[in-house]
């Protein structure tokens, strides 16, 4: 059985400082990431996904994390198709336009380019700690199973290459009837890496909770089951506390997945508050006893 790394999808959101998770000592950017890599062995920036990171600042989080730590990097918005921010572009690549926002189409050929090979280079301290776990390119509610979808995730694999990107969908014509084994055939041909996702179902974005392992690496977000997902307050849509019992339920799957890869990455994505943290430490709790008894008070979730 591979590693199970257990983490959470950001530690800077505004509701969790509010929330007390963080000690009183911890009262910078330095120290909260410090004491969050205390607690967990990897994280998932989603910040990248709102504007691109600047090389400075992936150096500063490859300096400020123990030597093991694991960063997973959501893709900028703009590399997955959803619309982006005119203000979030490199100053210099932004278009003449009265739009608040563009989309890959509504740049000049280069300036696309410019942008895949700046975000992906700001990486570089990251990769060269040997600290950056895969790029997530969580795609929009309107990318569907269709040719030219399929030709541009083996694009994206191309262009991060040798980095690894992660695939998760938002709609569920990748897995209606037999679509389910196209696609997983199709990322297990071309390498590329699958993310299982727990999710409220019954809507357009609604993908089911199939957990496969495409790669020798295989990824989980728990997104929450809020009824309140199509809310544009990102906190009412994640804002759902797992119960233990649901924790539970997960952890004889999680370990079967973790049965057919090298490494097993599971994220908690329902960030509001401390609910995130508090799941995750309580999952990676189980799922340790389950494998080799209790795991003392405060230590590191880091294998399964």
């Amino acid at each position: 059985m591979g590693d199970i790394l257990v983490g959470t999808a950001s530690w800077t959101d505004r509701t969790l400082l509010e929330s007390g998770w963080y000690p009183a000592g911890a009262d910078t950017p330095e120290r909260r990431l410090a004491h969050y890599a205390r607690c967990f062995p990897m994280v998932e920036v989603d910040a990248t996904y709102y504007a691109p990171p600047a090389e400075r600042t992936a150096r500063l989080w490859a300096d400020r994390t123990p030597a093991a730590f694991t960063f997973n990097v959501k893709a900028f918005s703009l590399l997955t198709g959803h619309p982006t921010r005119v203000s979030a572009l490199y100053r210099d690549l932004r278009p003449e336009t009265g739009k608040r926002t563009v989309y890959p189409g509504d740049l000049p050929a280069q300036a696309y380019e410019e942008v895949w090979t700046r975000f992906l280079s700001a990486l570089d301290p990251l990769v060269a700690a040997g600290k950056l776990g895969v790029l997530l390119f969580q795609f929009p509610p309107w990318f569907t199973l269709r040719r030219d979808n399929k030709e541009y995730l083996v694009e994206v694999a191309g262009r991060c290459a040798p980095l690894r990107p992660a695939f998760e969908f938002r709609h569920a014509s990748w897995f209606a009837g037999d679509n389910a084994a196209e696609t997983l055939d199709l990322l297990r041909r071309h390498r590329l890496t699958y993310v299982c996702v727990d999710m409220p179902q019954g809507h357009r974005s609604s993908v089911p909770p199939v957990l496969a392992a495409t790669t020798d690496l295989a990824v989980v977000r728990f997104h929450g089951h809020s009824d309140k997902w199509t809310s544009r307050d990102i906190h009412e849509k994640f804002g759902y506390r797992y119960s233990d019992r649901e924790l539970r339920g997960w952890v004889p799957r999680l370990r079967e997945l973790a049965d057919r890869a090298d490494r097993t990455h599971v994220l908690m994505n329902n960030c509001y508050r401390d609910y995130a943290q508090t799941n995750a430490a309580t999952l990676a709790g189980l799922l340790d006893t389950a494998h080799a008894g209790p795991r003392r008070k405060g230590a590191p979730a880091r294998r399964g």
